[in-house]
């Protein structure tokens, strides 16, 4: 029994995309976790202290230190002594944390577009004039909004053969031909 549970547990651990290629699979790894995202989300809502942490979202002290630590070793957060006696920090967002408020509004639209309207708890409004606010991905340069049916993966300078040929496989199976 105790070399399947340990079997069992060594299957469930978490991979690390660290070395992965591909670009969303490396955010996963500073970010890939709900309570990393939850963390981030109320970050954004102006906390920043464990106890606020722990309060808004219930989740278990152990958890919360992991994940704080885990966030602020990826440069999300820069932990702040805001007392000495005894000493307690702060966790602020630095700038790859501001960076990653457009995926949350990308999430937070995403999930709401999906529920029943009387299921709809938070909407998205302007700060200033409480309009409700519609998030939408789109190119910096051309303006245009971001569709899959548009919009292909082209190697990098990192790329190496394997990223140029999975590219390619990908590239054939849009345009509808075997590669």
């Amino acid at each position: 029994m105790m070399i399947a549970t340990h079997a069992i547990r060594l299957a469930m651990q978490r991979t690390s995309f660290s070395t992965f290629k591909c670009p969303a699979a490396r955010a996963l790894e500073s970010v890939g976790d709900w309570w990393s995202i939850l963390i981030l989300r109320d970050a954004f809502q102006g906390l920043s202290r464990f106890d606020e942490f722990q309060r808004n979202l219930g989740v278990a002290p152990n958890i919360l230190t992991r994940r704080l630590k885990h966030l602020t070793d990826e440069g999300l957060f820069e932990r702040r002594l805001y007392n000495e006696r005894p000493p307690r920090y702060e966790y602020v967002l630095t700038t790859r944390g501001r960076d990653f408020f457009p995926v949350l509004m990308a999430l937070f639209t995403w999930g709401n577009q999906y529920l029943p309207a009387e299921e709809v708890a938070m909407r998205l409004a302007d700060a200033d004039t409480g309009e409700d606010r519609d998030p939408l991905l789109i190119d910096r340069v051309t303006g245009r909004a971001f569709h899959p049916e548009d919009t292909i993966l082209v190697p990098g300078p990192a790329a190496d053969d394997a990223v140029h040929e999975r590219i390619a496989q990908m590239k054939a199976w849009f345009l509808g031909f075997d590669a």
